[in-house]
């Protein structure tokens, strides 16, 4: 029979105060028990808080170097029963920090007079170094303070938003540079201080515009062109400032009292300068793409700010290029991922490159209903689809990003809404750069299985094809992380034979033979639960390893009452044989509720 965690205290104590009024050789032990109670009133709120007003659910325990609790499971489990029962409460030991420190539940529905007390009995131990909450971190900065951040629904509105707010607690981009091989860049306050080195591509001076060839300033100095003069019935265009625009959508400065947040603001921008008066060549574009991700091109100084990230907001008509394939396939071989408009000609891509290229991530844009834009390209070809606004149906329903207001060459820094898949790729290239920044092990191939794995349901209709959906940066980021849910795009092996749990009775297993795999299993192996039950916090559940090692996933405690176990747990298996057999093992430790393991599985 199952007492509520209330009523199981009272009892506790009663028997407490009784052992200790039946037997002379435990009064020692009585006046500890109530110098600790007292000193309880001593304790800090700071040390029985999880957050400012909300008492804390478990505590850090640390034991001094020596004594049996500062490594022995079952000693620290015991002693936090120990430490339990004198106060009252339920003191459950749940697993060992890397510290070696133990990690301590006491439920959910304690005061903090209730948690002072079992503080008082941990640091009236001799033999505890110290005793802290687990306190509650919240993320920093997740609405940043620039002045035109509400305008960017592109990052944070629900129906057709890239849910970015949600990925900066793990990442900002942080160590990753993006080279924009595009129009270059003109100077901007919202974007200077993540600017490094890039170079001007442009061979050709009559595309050039600044009257020279090919040097290390990158500098925009507008690419307008006059009726007639980029062809036939070609009409006049101001300077478009394209690639500042990219660059911001990418990685403006956030938290700076002004402008636009950036999606990897944390991250550095190379720019590459290839497009000019009336658009740039194949060969700059290639030499670009070479040297961005730290391949030797002639004549060019070697690159100190090798790229990790590639974003190609351009293109043209036609099939890729071997020429073009084969810089790109060199880049995405050193590791940098490539990413590249779909195009906006509302045709199918595989007619227009780059985005028909092989090793890109191909983008099409979305609106702010989470439709396919009118203008973006679609295909079997197109890998992911991102916000590229329409400002047909209202300018605000665009992109909006750092530009200048010079109409032909630079002059004041401003703000401006754009449409296209232009815009749609820098998003996808800043979601990249969040992801090499909270995992640089990833390569371009799992980069974007990650980012298709964790895209979501186009909210909007698209014809033709959108690839796998609307990507969603918070999700992505938290898979590769693996601080979340949500798949990496590694190995996964699963078994999905249902499984019985017995009330009250001995632990039942279910196995997953892994195969194929090389060397150890990975320091944050994903282990994904599915188990129905009425009252989970009777079960106990254990990851085994092939030679038989249990890691503890979770424990039994009387304070969770919630209703089943559908979850993903990360565990520290680099120590083990990634190849054998791996089981769960789970438990019912109390009588009255019954359950089923669904399915679980591995993600390597």
């Amino acid at each position: 029979m199952r007492t509520s965690p209330a009523l199981r205290r009272k009892l506790i104590s009663v028997a407490a105060v009784s052992a200790a009024l039946l037997t002379a050789a435990s009064t020692a032990s009585a006046v500890a028990v109530q110098n600790s109670a007292s000193a309880a009133s001593d304790v800090p709120a700071a040390q029985t808080e999880a957050a400012p007003g909300a008492p804390a659910e478990r505590l850090i325990v640390g034991y001094k170097s020596g004594v049996a609790e500062a490594t022995s499971n079952p000693a620290a489990e015991a002693d936090a029963a120990a430490k339990g029962k004198e106060a009252g409460e339920d003191v459950d030991f749940q697993r060992r920090l890397g510290t070696g420190a133990a990690l301590v539940d006491l439920g959910e529905d304690l005061t903090k007079t209730d948690v002072a007390d079992v503080v008082a009995r941990y640091k009236a131990d001799p033999q505890v170094a110290y005793v802290v909450p687990d306190r509650l971190n919240k993320p920093q900065a997740v609405d940043p303070n620039d002045t035109e951040y509400t305008k960017q629904w592109d990052l944070f509105e629900s129906t057709a938003g890239m849910n970015v707010p949600g990925a900066w607690g793990t990442s900002t981009g942080s160590g990753v540079t993006v080279a924009v091989i595009d129009t270059g860049y003109v100077a901007h306050s919202d974007l200077a201080a993540n600017i490094v080195g890039g170079y001007d591509f442009v061979s050709d001076t009559a595309v050039s515009v600044d009257g020279d060839g090919r040097d290390s300033n990158p500098a925009d100095p507008g690419d307008w062109y006059n009726a007639n003069e980029c062809g036939a019935g070609i009409p006049a265009s101001t300077s478009s400032w394209h690639g500042t625009h990219v660059a911001g959508t990418i990685a403006a400065v956030a938290n700076n009292g002004k402008g636009v947040a950036g999606i990897a603001y944390g991250a550095k921008i190379s720019p590459l300068r290839v497009l000019g008066k009336c658009g740039g060549y194949d060969s700059d574009i290639i030499d670009a793409i070479t040297w961005a991700s730290g391949g030797t091109v002639s004549g060019v100084p070697a690159n100190s700010n090798v790229a990790k990230v590639i974003n190609m907001s351009l293109g043209g008509d036609g099939a890729c290029s071997s020429a073009t394939q084969s810089a790109i396939t060199g880049a995405v071989n050193r590791g940098t991922t490539v990413v590249v408009a779909a195009g906006n000609e509302s045709d199918n891509v595989a007619n227009h490159n780059p985005g028909n290229c092989n090793n890109v991530i191909s983008v099409a844009a979305t609106n702010r209903s989470g439709a396919k834009a009118s203008y973006s390209n679609f295909g079997s070809l197109v890998d992911i689809s991102a916000p590229g606004g329409q400002t047909s149906t209202g300018t605000a329903n665009g992109i909006l990003s750092t530009l200048n207001s010079g109409t032909k060459t630079p002059s004041s820094e401003s703000y401006a809404y754009y449409q296209g898949t232009s815009m749609a790729t820098p998003h996808i290239a800043g979601l990249v750069a969040l992801m090499k920044s909270a995992n640089p092990a990833l390569t371009p191939a799992q980069i974007e299985t990650a980012i298709k794995n964790n895209a979501r349901a186009l909210p909007g209709a698209c014809s033709g094809g959108c690839g796998a959906g609307l990507a969603d940066a918070a999700k992505t980021v938290q898979a590769v992380s693996g601080s979340g849910g949500g798949s990496t795009g590694g190995t996964v092996f699963s078994s999905t034979s249902a499984l019985s749990i017995p009330d009250n009775g001995s632990a039942v297993e279910s196995s997953i033979a892994v195969t194929g795999r090389t060397g150890n299993a990975p320091s944050a192996l994903q282990v994904g639960v599915d188990i129905t039950h009425t009252y989970r916090g009777d079960l106990v559940i254990d990851l085994v390893a092939p030679d038989g090692t249990a890691y503890r996933l979770k424990a039994a405690s009387s304070s969770d009452s919630a209703d089943n176990v559908v979850t993903t747990y990360t565990v520290n298996a680099s120590g083990e044989t990634a190849n054998g057999t791996w089981k769960l093992r789970v438990q019912d430790t109390a009588a009255q509720d019954t359950g089923k393991l669904n399915s679980w599985k591995l993600t390597f």
